[in-house]
C-alpha cells in the first residue's frame, strides 16, 4: 500500500476519541444535542472563546456546514462573495447554488480575499433590483492552498463588512491547522470578535466526523436549530459530535493534533526547499504545493499517494501534499529520502 499525502481525513479518529465513545457507548443520553457532552463541549469551546454568548451547534461534515449557514442567512436574491479556489466553489457540486443563491467569485493568487476585491464584486452589482445582492463574504482559513489570514488582514475584511451590512462567514475545516501555524497571530477569541459566524473543523483534525458551527451575530441566531433540523443536520444521536468536540477541546488535543500535521509538512517543506525547488505558495500550514519536474513526479507517483495541483510550465507542475493528526514522522522522512535519491 503506498504512503498516502492525498488529504488530512483518511485515518478514522484519535485513541483518546475512540476511548471516550466506547467507555459511554452504553450510557442512555438525551438526543438532539441535547446531551451533557455535547452541552460540556460548546461550554469548552465558549471558554476558549471568551465569549457565552456566541450559539454553537455541531453538524457531520464541512460541505454540510458550509450549505446551512449560506442558506440559512441569505435570502432569495442575495449572493455570496468567493475565492475562485473557495471550497463552496470548487467542491460542493453546487450546493450553494441548488439552493438558490449566486456565488460572486474572485480571483486569487493565495486563495485569500482583500478588501479591494469585494469593492470590486459590490461596484459590478450596483444596479437593484435587476441583480444580485451580495451580503456574504465567504474565506477560509486555511484555505485551499494552505495559506492563512493574519490579524490585520481579517480586521479589515471585518470592519468593511460591517460598514457596508456583509456577513462575515469563515470555513475553518482546517482551521486547527491555521491557528497552529508559526505565521499565525489570531486566537480562537479573535474570531469571535471579528466573524459574523464561523465554523471549528473536527473531521480533518483527529474526529471520526464533525463540524462546530460558530455564531457571533445575533441576527443570524434565529431559528437556525429549524434550517439544521430541514436540512437533515439535527442529528438524534447528538452524543457522537458532543463527545468528540468535548474530547478534543478539554485537554487541548484539538491543537496538539494540528500542530503534529503542521509540523510534519514543515519537516518536508525546509528539505524540499533545501533542494532548491519553490512552491505554488508559501508552506504555512498541513498543505503544501512543491513544484517540482514531472519527471520526479511521475516517479513519486509509483510510490506515494499525492494530487498534482497543476501544471505550471512544459517541464514542471505544482503537487499538493497534505499531512495529517497521524502522519508518521517516518512517513515524512521517506519521501523526503525518495526526493533526495531520485532528484541526484
Amino acid at each position: 500500500m503506498k504512503c498516502s499525502f492525498k488529504n488530512d481525513y483518511s485515518e478514522g479518529c484519535h485513541g483518546k476519541i475512540l476511548d471516550v465513545l466506547t467507555s459511554t457507548n452504553l450510557e442512555s443520553q438525551d438526543g438532539y444535542g441535547e446531551d451533557e457532552y455535547t452541552q460540556k463541549a460548546k461550554k469548552l469551546i465558549q471558554k476558549k472563546m471568551n465569549n457565552f454568548e456566541s450559539d454553537i451547534y455541531f453538524v457531520s461534515g464541512g460541505t454540510q456546514a458550509n450549505l446551512i449557514v449560506v442558506s440559512s442567512a441569505l435570502r432569495p436574491y442575495e449572493s455570496v462573495i468567493s475565492a475562485e479556489s473557495g471550497h463552496i466553489n470548487i467542491h460542493e457540486a453546487g450546493s450553494i447554488e441548488a439552493v438558490g443563491h449566486k456565488i460572486n467569485t474572485i480571483q486569487s493568487s493565495d486563495g485569500k480575499i482583500k478588501v479591494e476585491d469585494i469593492k470590486a464584486v459590490l461596484y459590478e452589482h450596483n444596479e437593484a433590483p435587476h441583480v444580485v445582492k451580495p451580503k456574504m463574504v465567504y474565506i477560509s482559513n486555511s484555505t485551499e492552498l494552505g495559506t492563512i489570514y493574519k490579524k490585520d488582514e481579517l480586521t479589515k475584511l471585518s470592519k468593511f463588512c460591517k460598514e457596508n451590512e456583509l456577513y462575515l462567514f469563515m470555513d475553518g475545516a482546517r482551521l486547527g491547522s491555521a491557528l497552529c501555524s508559526k505565521d499565525n497571530d489570531l486566537t480562537l477569541k479573535d474570531l469571535a470578535k471579528l466573524l459574523d459566524i464561523f465554523y471549528i473543523g473536527g473531521t480533518k483534525n483527529g474526529a471520526l466526523l464533525g463540524e462546530a458551527i460558530v455564531i457571533n451575530n445575533d441576527e443570524l441566531k434565529k431559528d437556525f436549530t429549524y434550517n439544521l433540523k430541514q436540512k437533515g443536520a439535527l442529528m438524534s444521536k447528538g452524543r457522537v459530535l458532543g463527545i468528540q468536540f468535548a474530547t478534543l477541546f478539554e485537554d487541548n488535543l484539538f491543537f496538539e493534533l494540528a500542530n503534529h500535521a503542521n509540523s510534519m509538512a514543515q519537516k518536508i517543506a525546509k528539505s524540499i526547499q533545501k533542494y532548491g525547488f519553490t512552491f505554488l505558495c508559501k508552506p504555512q500550514t498541513n498543505q503544501i504545493f512543491p513544484i517540482l519536474p514531472n519527471i520526479l513526479i511521475d516517479k513519486l507517483e509509483k510510490q506515494f499517494d499525492f494530487y498534482v495541483w497543476k501544471k505550471v510550465d512544459e517541464d514542471n507542475s505544482a503537487i499538493r501534499i497534505v499531512t495529517s493528526w497521524a502522519t508518521k514522522e517516518s512517513a515524512a522522512d521517506e519521501i523526503i529520502d525518495f526526493i533526495m535519491d531520485k532528484y541526484q
